[in-house]
């Protein structure tokens, strides 16, 4: 098993940053590929980033490359995303995933609870 806690969402508004932390616990946690994704109301959840389990090949989704970084952390067993330039439309519940394979699909084994990111235009 492994659990996963986000932390450092809240509201912010266009144009600023925001740092996204999820710790994790449990098993192997650097074994794990780890991604972040996102869900807005009435959207379903959708891929935003993903690092591989040594932190060598990173991906993000278009909407978020050159605005968002994704790193870990694999001696702390935490995962965190940087977010820059926010637009009111990257507003979602933010949800860390982990998971042995990983990719861009939201079929991932571990998810944590989420944090609300809120951008005010």
């Amino acid at each position: 098993q492994v659990q996963l806690v986000e932390s450092g969402g809240g509201l912010v508004q266009a144009g600023g940053s925001l740092r996204l932390s999820c710790a994790a616990s449990g098993r192997t946690f650097s074994s794990f590929a780890m991604a972040w994704f996102r869900q807005a109301p009435g959207k379903e959840r959708e891929f935003v980033a993903i690092i591989s389990w040594n932190g060598e090949t990173t991906y993000y989704t278009d909407s978020v490359k050159g605005r968002f970084t994704i790193s870990r952390d694999n001696a702390k067993n935490m995962v965190y995303l940087q977010m820059n330039s926010l637009k009111p439309e990257d507003t979602a519940v933010y949800y860390c995933a982990a998971d042995e394979v990983g990719g861009t699909r939201a079929q991932y084994e571990y998810w944590g609870q989420g944090t609300q990111v809120t951008v005010s235009s």
